[in-house]
């Protein structure tokens, strides 16, 4: 993946942005988030850089939660004929994702429905033990 396409989906988040609240950007470590651009666009608008240590995808679970379910549920993971298609499948799986698909997280709201309430009960998940050998 090149900066380009990184800065392009940032700036088109950016844009569409309706609260003011300070964000945190999370990443892998990936080169196009290590850029100099895209760096550059995420201090101009006051966005903290976090990145993983060691490329761990537990050290932000919630972002690895979401990126699952979109290539899961959606595909989003297949190779794509062109980018026409690839783009088109993109928008249309956001859009599932934020307005059809109800989350157990927040009651079994949509992401749009849950960002109008004035408060959302949060579900709250018991952390994973690791079963051992007997």
């Amino acid at each position: 993946m090149q900066a380009e396409t990184t800065v392009e989906a940032l700036e088109m988040a950016l844009k569409g942005r309706i609260y003011d609240e300070k964000l945190i950007h999370h990443s892998d470590r990936g080169l196009q988030y290590c850029s100099q651009l895209y760096t550059k666009i995420l201090n101009a608008n006051d966005i903290k850089i976090s990145m993983t240590e060691q490329a761990d995808p537990y050290e932000n679970a919630i972002a690895e939660r979401v990126n699952g379910i979109l290539k899961d549920e959606f595909l989003l993971d297949i190779h794509f004929g062109s980018k026409e298609i690839m783009e088109t499948q993109v928008k249309e799986s956001i859009a599932l994702y934020n307005q059809t698909r109800p989350h157990f997280s927040i009651g079994l709201l949509t992401p749009n429905q849950a960002h109008l309430q004035q408060k959302v009960k949060l579900k709250k998940w018991k952390k994973k033990t690791h079963l051992q050998a007997i």
